[in-house]
């Protein structure tokens, strides 16, 4: 029964990012991760137990790996390490980041002794109070909700066996939990605000700022020869989160993605991407979204009442089934049109 609870919040968090999943060869399963991989030596690094956390990805070069993304706490981050044993015995050289959010840096400090490349706002947002950024402290909220409602699942119960699922996910999620206890974040060691290529062998890896998206500064790592770019959370198959972002210019952001020569994209949750029309679907919704929210905005509307009220159920591809939208997307937005920059 344990399992069918797992499958449940795999599915609930897939579906939260909306990806569409590329065939690709049989994963490579440790105790702790699931790896896939794109092609060439170029490996999604997924956890597998059932807590919120990030791709990494885990590029296997002739001496040495680079990897994209820390997870979500050291602890995760150390497990990660030890599962790409499984895969190499080449030592980790170097750390990218993709962007600042905790699900992604906040496993950096596992990794202070090698390289960690971010761009200069990454590095701005994880030198300064990284613990009290409002996505982190929502993060935490979570967790303490999280363990609220499953214990109220536990003990609304009457069956023994799903009792004992439910308990045995309560102590699989509270470990979670406790191993946010030792984040101490550390920002990149090595900065850039537009473009440095690393060289590995006969590999070239591109890491590219293509604009502000999900974040003032979001990375793209760009294969060139294997026609892979790692996204992070800039380019799903379907909207990102938007608390953060950079609406009115996520479009182009997109486009500039678009015209790079690659034919599967890696975002930071999910599975990888093979229908690239996605990425024009999600730029013409962001604008739609910033376009009508600004209508509001300037009609007086508060953003609460514009997120319950907006309409853009004619993204039937995305698809938007609903009217309404993230009333922190649009609480993002109207900070943006008051506070343009």
């Amino acid at each position: 029964m344990l399992h069918s609870i797992y499958r449940h919040i795999a599915v609930t968090l897939c579906g939260l990012f909306a990806t569409l999943s590329a065939n690709s060869s049989e994963p490579i399963l440790t105790d702790t991760h699931r790896f896939t991989e794109i092609r060439d030596n170029i490996w999604l690094a997924q956890t597998t137990e059932p807590v919120f956390n990030s791709n990494a990805l885990v590029i296997i070069n002739e001496d040495d790996v680079v990897l994209i993304d820390s997870h979500v706490t050291p602890n995760k981050a150390r497990q990660l390490i030890e599962s790409i044993k499984v895969l190499t015995s080449n030592p980790i050289t170097t750390l990218i980041n993709s962007h600042h959010h905790w699900d992604h840096a906040h496993g950096n400090q596992v990794f202070a002794d090698i390289p960690i490349i971010g761009h200069e706002f990454t590095y701005m947002r994880l030198a300064t109070t990284p613990l009290e950024e409002p996505t982190y402290v929502r993060g935490l909220e979570g967790n303490a909700s999280g363990l609220v409602r499953i214990q109220g699942q536990i003990d609304a119960e009457q069956d023994p066996e799903q009792k004992k699922d439910l308990q045995e996910y309560l102590a699989i999620f509270s470990a979670h939990v406790n191993d946010f206890d030792e984040i101490d974040p550390i920002p990149p060691t090595i900065t850039m605000n537009d473009r440095m290529t690393l060289f590995r062998g006969d590999r070239e890896m591109q890491i590219i700022f293509l604009g502000r998206a999900h974040t003032g500064g979001d990375l793209a790592v760009y294969f060139p020869d294997s026609k892979v770019v790692f996204t992070g959370d800039m380019a799903f198959a379907g909207p990102s989160f938007l608390g953060d972002g950079y609406v009115d210019e996520w479009p182009q952001t997109l486009r500039n993605l678009a015209k790079l020569d690659f034919d599967i994209f890696v975002p930071g949750h999910g599975g990888p991407v093979t229908d690239l029309s996605r990425l024009e679907l999600v730029a013409l919704y962001y604008e739609d979204l910033w376009e009508k929210s600004e209508a509001l905005h300037h009609a007086g509307v508060p953003y609460e009442q514009a997120a319950k009220t907006i309409d853009l159920t004619n993204h039937t591809e995305i698809p938007i089934r609903n009217i309404g939208a993230d009333p922190l997307a649009i609480e993002r937005i109207y900070y943006r049109l008051e506070n343009p920059d």
